[in-house]
């Protein structure tokens, strides 16, 4: 499928104990239809935190990037899902 559009989202666990393997292959699995996952990082937050930077592509279609951060908020050790960057591809 061609995707337009590329979105970062930030993903932040619980706490330090979250399994972050677990989660990304949560955050895989919850993908909505007409997405899917391009890269998926840990970033360094602090005091043992890693945030989880995945980039999403997808169309721009009603509702952008709503459907992702829905289906992430609602994973298990998940504390909060936060759209940084929303770019045109090509």
């Amino acid at each position: 499928m061609a995707y337009n559009v590329a979105a970062t989202i930030k993903v932040m666990p619980e706490g330090p104990e979250t399994d972050l393997e677990e989660l990304k292959a949560n955050l895989k699995a919850s993908m909505p239809t007409g997405s899917e996952i391009n890269n998926i990082i840990e970033e360094p937050i602090g005091f043992g935190i890693k945030a989880i930077m995945v980039t999403a592509l997808l169309n721009d279609d009603e509702g952008g990037t709503e459907p992702i951060e829905e289906a992430f908020s609602n994973i298990s050790g998940v504390e909060s899902v936060m759209v940084i960057d929303v770019g045109r591809l090509g």
